[in-house]
């Protein structure tokens, strides 16, 4: 079932949201403050350039009246310049409009009793052009222009200086800074509206969890996920690796997969299948080259919102080995339970003899006995030189026995004392031989009665194992699907995990280079072919490919 997220806080020094709005306000606070004092010293300059071209221009009007003109360059006109200079000075709303000759000399000025009196700066107009700036004068603080005077005749004969006063400029810009400040407002107006915004936006992303809270989640989170001994990895709605611990990368053999989709990490088959969700179910078991796993894939929501997937990976290697092995026991004990069963038939039978007092018949009777479990080990003997694979197939003989299958092992049958691939042999046989007899068990008996036949060959470049049964065979369509993780046509039996057994021995099997076929139809024949010479090493998994001498997989 889905996994529904609850997140519960822990308490923190305030809403993130509040807080995010606090810091957002005093940014715009003081980011508002610094543009309107910015603004404000810009506006000033601007206006200053203004007033000092004002300033020149009075200055050239000044310039171009033809009375100053003629008077300061023929002299005489007695106080004309002064009286057309007080006139332009009071109707431009200059501060003050000064007339100067070459040599310096004042010839007007607001002021009378400085008519007459050389100036303190040196006259910068020789060079035939304007000047502005700000300077301070005998009216105080002015923005002052400067522009050259020519005579009728086009000579240079002195300097006009106009100015306006400071306390005008300063307020051209007290009355501009209102309606920046009403910029101001409305900026900031807004800046906390999306402020606003912006901080319930980040709750909702956050899940209403406060900043200490989402710091604290991080570290419980890194401390589970790396110290649990199970793999986990975390799916994006987009099926991209947000979360893999460090116990799924070595299970799985991943490298650096964050961001990554299943597909570019790992090759087509039943663990990607396992991982994405297109296999359903519970306790997927899955086969790799080290591990037997177990795979369980949920998806997560949170208030109905769907956030991916979280699967979790177990390691059931060792788990399977000793279920197998319990197994493996069980059926040995049956059949020593049943050889029990019949040992105590025949003691009964010899004791019956005994008591009628037939001794050459109880005696006849007891050797025959004893050499029929004998002969089946001499029988096996004769065609098996290896004594592991001898008393694995004595084994399997008597448990088939029990459950009424005869196994038959054919003339064929050729193997050395020291064969090639001798644990995958055990392994091979053990589990081929598991699922005969479980198969040939099953459902009413045939004509020729239930029975499984096995041939081994050794020969010059490859090892033989072919295992014939008659039962029911493999449905049509299913050649293929037998091989993979968790396959199997019957119900799980005791202790054992089902559909374990063929998968082992194909991946085994073609691990070393081999081949394993099989035919559809009644009665199923499995033949492996394992390749000549054997140069690689022993599986890392061995101990869980053990074979059980109790039942197959099938």
């Amino acid at each position: 079932m889905p996994i529904r997220i609850r997140m519960i806080g822990r308490g923190g020094k305030g809403r993130l949201s509040a807080r995010i709005l606090a810091n957002q306000l005093a940014i715009l606070t003081l980011t508002g403050a610094i543009g309107f004092v910015l603004f404000a010293f810009a506006q000033r300059d601007q206006i200053d350039r203004a007033y000092e071209q004002r300033a020149v221009a009075i200055a050239r009007t000044t310039a171009a009246d033809p009375q100053i003109r003629r008077a300061m360059q023929y002299g005489g006109g007695g106080d004309v310049v002064q009286t057309v200079a007080e006139r332009i000075r009071g109707a431009s709303g200059a501060s003050y409009v000064v007339v100067i000759d070459l040599k310096g000399i004042r010839h007007s000025h607001p002021v009378p009793g400085l008519i007459g009196e050389p100036v303190g700066d040196p006259i910068v107009v020789l060079d035939g052009r304007s000047h502005m700036g700000s300077d301070q004068g005998a009216t105080g603080r002015s923005a002052n222009g400067k522009v050259p005077l020519y005579g009728p005749t086009g000579a240079l004969v002195g300097e006009v200086s106009a100015g306006l006063p400071e306390h005008d400029v300063l307020g051209e810009l007290w009355r501009e800074l209102p309606t920046f400040g009403l910029y101001a407002a409305i900026a900031f107006a807004l800046g906390s509206a999306a402020a606003f915004l912006l901080a319930r936006r980040l709750k909702r992303s956050t899940f209403g969890l406060e900043l200490e809270e989402i710091a604290g989640l991080l570290q419980d989170r890194e401390a589970m996920l790396h110290g649990i001994r199970e793999g986990v990895i975390a799916f994006d709605p987009d099926d991209r690796i947000t979360v893999v611990n460090d116990e799924a990368r070595t299970l799985l053999g991943l490298g650096t997969a964050l961001s990554s989709r299943l597909d570019e990490v790992l090759p087509e088959g039943r663990l990607r299948r396992a991982l994405d969700g297109t296999l359903t179910g519970t306790d997927l078991s899955v086969l790799t080259d080290d591990h037997c796993l177990v795979v369980n894939r949920m998806p997560v929501t949170l208030h109905g919102r769907e956030l991916g997937a979280v699967v979790t990976v177990r390691d059931r290697t060792e788990l399977i080995g000793l279920l197998r092995e319990l197994d493996s026991v069980r059926g040995l004990t049956d059949a020593l339970r049943a050889q029990q069963h019949e040992f105590t038939n025949r003691m009964h039978t010899v004791a019956g003899l005994l008591d009628i007092g037939d001794r050459d018949a109880a005696y006849e009777y007891a050797v025959e006995s004893a050499g029929a479990d004998q002969a089946l080990t001499e029988s096996v003997r004769e065609l098996i030189g290896n004594t592991l694979l001898v008393g694995l197939i004595v084994a399997k003989t008597t448990v088939a026995a029990e459950r009424g299958v005869r196994i038959v092992l054919s003339d064929d049958s050729a193997l050395g004392e020291d064969p090639p691939h001798l644990r995958r042999l055990l392994t091979i046989v053990g589990n081929l031989l598991d699922n005969a007899i479980d198969a040939a068990s099953g459902g009413p008996p045939p004509a020729g009665g239930r029975k499984v036949l096995l041939s081994l060959v050794e020969a010059v470049d490859r090892v033989m194992v072919r295992v014939a049964d008659s039962g029911p065979g493999i449905p049509p369509g299913a050649a293929e699907s037998i091989f993979e993780d968790g396959w199997s046509t019957r119900p799980a039996r005791g202790t054992a995990r089902r559909g374990l057994g063929l998968p082992l021995v194909h991946r085994l099997t073609q691990r070393h280079g081999g081949t394993i076929t099989v035919s559809e139809g009644p009665g199923a024949v499995f033949t492996v072919v394992l390749p000549l010479p054997d140069v690689t090493p022993e599986p890392r998994d061995a101990q869980f490919t053990t074979a059980s001498p109790a039942g197959g997989d099938r």
